[in-house]
């Protein structure tokens, strides 16, 4: 069955992207959770002009995209956490903590689209993690966690 899909669903697809999914996946959860609609014909060439009268727009947001991923690729990120003896954390580094420190450094990224790489983050040291700024453009951010 072909859907297309009204907002992002991970590990299957973007926002108006026409995907094949199995049918009760479709009937059952993505059409009722209004995640998507049933890809007809019409609704394929409504979707195909839509995205022709967009792609202008949608080539200006990939271009800023390309801009901030330059920039992240070589900021040096630091993230404060309290840091007992011998450099172990009380708690962990969360995607919550590095998307405050982005922030702060002047990089407005959203804590869902940050993918930390490796295991959970327990100690000082340095990092590194996986930010999605556009469905076709992710940057490898190196960060260090640091004590207070």
């Amino acid at each position: 069955m072909e859907v297309l899909l009204k907002k992002n669903v991970d590990n299957l697809g973007d926002k108006d992207e026409i995907v094949t999914v199995k049918d009760g996946y479709g009937r059952n959860f993505l059409i009722p959770q209004k995640m998507a609609v049933i890809a007809t014909e019409s609704v394929k060439k409504m979707h195909a002009e839509t995205m022709r009268q967009r792609s202008h727009k949608l080539a200006k947001i990939k271009e800023e995209a390309q801009a901030v991923a330059a920039k992240l690729a070589e900021a040096s990120i630091k993230v404060g956490a309290k840091v007992g003896e011998n450099g172990k954390i009380f708690g962990s580094v969360t995607n919550v903590q590095l998307a405050d420190a982005l922030n702060k450094a002047g990089y407005e990224v959203e804590r869902r689209k940050i993918k930390l790489l490796g295991s959970a983050i327990k100690a000082a040291g340095s990092y590194e993690a996986e930010v999605k700024l556009h469905k076709e453009i992710t940057v490898k951010v190196g960060f260090e966690v640091v004590g207070e």
